[in-house]
């Protein structure tokens, strides 16, 4: 069996008269799920900062990138089996921490986790989740699963998150970077939409001893005081680079660095003992006018990728974006939207859809431009169209 084998699937139901619940074309599911939901949570997902700059050229520095496919190549049998930070996973793909999912679906992070696990891919817990990070834990059984840092403020309420993820089996910690402040965003702006300010995405504080020892009264007594104390902590834009030694002695497995655009900043994970790099701008949402993510990717990679496990996020659509990546320099690649708006059309089944539709694709577009594993694809499969043609 190979991960193409979804397309024969679909087609053998077609003799049914079935056909897909969702398209296979992802890149249509943001606007279906525009239909489906309010303005706020919509915005909330799909929205960048500023006029959306950011956002559109991770999407063109990818569409700039063209694949070369190659010709009589023995391609009969793929292998997309990678290791990433010594963890064998069966593609190099995982899902990436998308915060508040219950503002898309009742289901909400549950539901994405167990839909990854199904298919032994990782799942990235947000620190901003709806659900605890063990109640997560136990609904993907033993699935392969990351836990995402936004580093507060209270280095009590840091290290008893780390306490918790590493007791509820979470593997790798990943840590944003990207986020000391929430950016200018004018579609939740427009909207006056915050989730945390309504209690939503607070699951794993609101839980939290170090948390609640934090607090006048309990959080069922007072629960806007509760708010109010985590959005005084989520966040701290005075860390530095040395403020890293405190994360390597509350976690003794790989951390990875999530945000990196620059080469400097790379080499100085690597300096600082971390495992890897997730070269990301938050899918364009904390900087307008930033770099493409893809752009950013290259020198990255040959700055530190000999050191460090090189992931990569932000823009990613398809199967194709995904092998483009990898030919770029990454490892691995984190996908985000286009999970998030499949558990918003169709809960576990459209996150289901999601993985099915961008692992067959990637299996698909290395196997018809002439490779068998991930590991071979490189930036001479690629060519690089000018702006504009």
């Amino acid at each position: 069996m190979s991960w193409s084998d979804f397309q024969y699937e679909i087609y053998l139901n077609g003799l049914t008269g079935a056909v897909p619940r969702l398209p296979t074309d992802l890149t249509r599911l943001e606007e279906l799920t525009a239909r489906r939901l309010g303005p706020g949570p919509v915005g909330y997902v799909a929205g960048s900062a500023g006029d959306g700059s950011t956002d559109r050229a991770n999407r063109t520095a990818l569409e700039r990138r063209r694949i070369v496919p190659r010709m009589l190549r023995d391609v009969r049998e793929r292998d997309l089996s990678v290791s990433l930070s010594g963890r064998p996973l069966p593609a190099p793909v995982a899902l990436a921490p998308v915060g508040v999912l219950s503002i898309l679906h009742p289901d909400a992070e549950p539901a994405a986790a167990r839909a990854a696990a199904a298919h032994g891919i990782p799942y990235t817990l947000s620190s901003a989740s709806s659900t605890p990070m063990e109640e997560v834990a136990e609904a993907m059984g033993e699935g392969e699963r990351w836990f995402q840092l936004y580093w507060p403020k209270d280095v009590e309420v840091a290290r008893s998150f780390l306490r918790r993820a590493k007791a509820a089996g979470y593997t790798a910690l990943v840590v944003t970077l990207d986020t000391p402040l929430l950016s200018w965003r004018p579609r939740d702006l427009d909207q006056a939409y915050l989730p945390f300010l309504r209690g939503v995405g607070t699951a794993n504080y609101f839980t939290d001893h170090a948390f609640r020892a934090g607090l006048a009264k309990p959080v069922e007594e007072d629960p806007q005081a509760a708010v109010m104390h985590f959005v005084a902590m989520f966040a701290d834009p005075g860390k530095t680079w040395p403020d890293l030694e405190f994360l390597r002695a509350n976690w003794d497995g790989p951390i990875v660095l999530k945000g990196v655009l620059h080469p400097d900043d790379a080499r100085a994970a690597a300096e600082a003992g971390m495992d890897g790099v997730v070269v990301s701008n938050h899918g364009g949402r904390q900087v307008a006018g930033a770099i493409a993510a893809a752009d950013a990717l290259p020198a990255v990679a040959d700055a530190v990728g000999d050191r460090l496990t090189v992931l990569f996020d932000s823009g990613v659509r398809t199967g194709a974006d995904i092998a483009k990546a990898l030919a770029l320099g990454a490892d691995g690649v984190l996908v985000g939207r286009p999970y998030a708006y499949g558990l918003a059309l169709d809960g576990q089944a459209g996150v289901d859809h999601v993985i099915r539709c961008l692992l067959a694709e990637l299996d698909l577009t290395l196997a018809l431009s002439g490779h068998t594993t991930p590991s071979t694809l490189t930036r001479e499969d690629l060519t690089e169209t000018p702006p504009g043609t």
